[in-house]
């Protein structure tokens, strides 16, 4: 049975088209992500959470759900937004369509939008509140919720992902890393894992004291949602860890090492989400294809006034995408050198780390 949906923006827009996943009403940042595949990926990323989702790409679902694509253990996503969602599977490795992926989580999906003319509107605009409804609300009653939900600059998502315990994977490895989770997806921690590196997982506020008590090698800053200026907690543990262990920081990661030098971040107009941004490695002079997911980035001017050098930028737009400090040992990049879902150009980064965790 057809189920009728909406979603309203903050500017009074309403896009009707067909309801699929759950029954429900969600406000959050409409969004959009320009990557052809990995769609169970990206809604399983921590880092969309607070966001609505939606796919450049025109139809999605064909490929189905597999539990061993999952970047978490749920969805993070808001609600998805899609020109078409594929009912029928077409994947051997497939445990569950996409309606009943979205049903499972308790997450709203809406097709038949015209997704190029919404994200051209982004793009114009820049990313706007939204309300998605699957459960027959009233347009003025979207239109108000979008009006009223906080931007996103203003809500402490950190703590709603990151982890609420110490956790310990790879225990028999003698080599450690410490990571801060912020947000962080399975492949980082499965990309230390394959190189035998033990990890010790720490909840986003967790005191510098207790990090170095655990003897790690090397800290890992993760990935992870909303405005970096709401994670202070991490911010004060970089600061008095920093010249102790080799940092490593990803996306969110690299935002809050570089704040913790006195460098400043700003939201983007509608951010980087997608598996096909180029960026620019300045000293070699090589450009790799990235897979991304933010929507704040470093201020790359405010870099001068510390000890911090830009050392990759956007090809789009020249923004930021790498940082290194002048004595410290420290590796920093905005982009998911992990992909789930994504290129593999930048895979050596864990190598380059581990190597850095080696010499220190």
């Amino acid at each position: 049975m057809e189920i009728e949906a909406k979603i309203a923006l903050e500017d009074g827009t309403v896009i009707k088209g067909e309801g699929f996943g759950h029954e429900t009403t969600i406000a959050g940042e409409v969004v959009f992500a320009t990557g052809m595949t990995g769609y169970t990926e990206s809604l399983t990323d921590p880092s969309f959470k607070g966001d609505i989702l939606m796919s450049t790409y025109p139809l999605e679902g064909n490929h189905g759900v597999s539990e061993d694509w999952y970047q978490s253990n749920k969805v993070h996503a808001e609600g998805f937004i899609v020109r078409e969602v594929c009912r029928n599977v077409s994947n051997f490795s497939a445990q569950k369509t996409l309606d009943e992926f979205l049903k499972e989580f308790k997450v709203p999906g809406i097709s038949g939008v015209d997704t190029r003319d919404l994200t051209i509107k982004i793009r114009e605009l820049g990313s706007m509140r939204g309300a998605l409804s699957t459960d027959n609300a009233d347009d003025d009653e979207l239109i108000a919720m979008a009006c009223n939900h906080p931007h996103i600059t203003d809500i402490d998502l950190v703590p709603k992902v990151s982890t609420k315990e110490i956790k310990n994977f790879g225990e028999d490895f003698n080599k450690k890393v410490a990571i801060i989770d912020c947000g962080v997806k399975k492949n980082i921690i499965n990309s230390f894992l394959d190189r035998e590196i033990g990890i010790t997982l720490f909840p986003y506020d967790t005191d510098y004291k207790t990090i170095l008590d655990y003897s790690p090698q090397g800290l890992m800053i993760s990935c992870g949602p909303g405005n970096p200026d709401r994670v202070s907690e991490t911010i004060s543990t970089v600061q008095k860890i920093a010249n102790r262990l080799p940092l490593f920081g990803i996306c969110m990661g690299q935002q809050l090492i570089a704040k913790s030098f006195g460098a400043k971040s700003y939201k983007m107009k509608f951010g980087h989400r997608g598996a096909n941004q180029p960026v620019k490695d300045l000293e070699s002079g090589k450009v790799f294809m990235t897979s991304q997911n933010h929507g704040f980035t470093i201020d790359k001017e405010s870099l001068s006034d510390t000890d911090l050098e830009l050392t990759q930028v956007n090809l789009n737009d020249g923004t930021s995408e790498g940082i290194s400090h002048k004595e410290l040992s420290m590796l920093c990049i905005q982009y998911h050198p992990e992909a789930g879902p994504g290129p593999n150009d930048t895979r050596f980064i864990f190598d380059d780390f581990t190597k850095m965790m080696d010499e220190y």
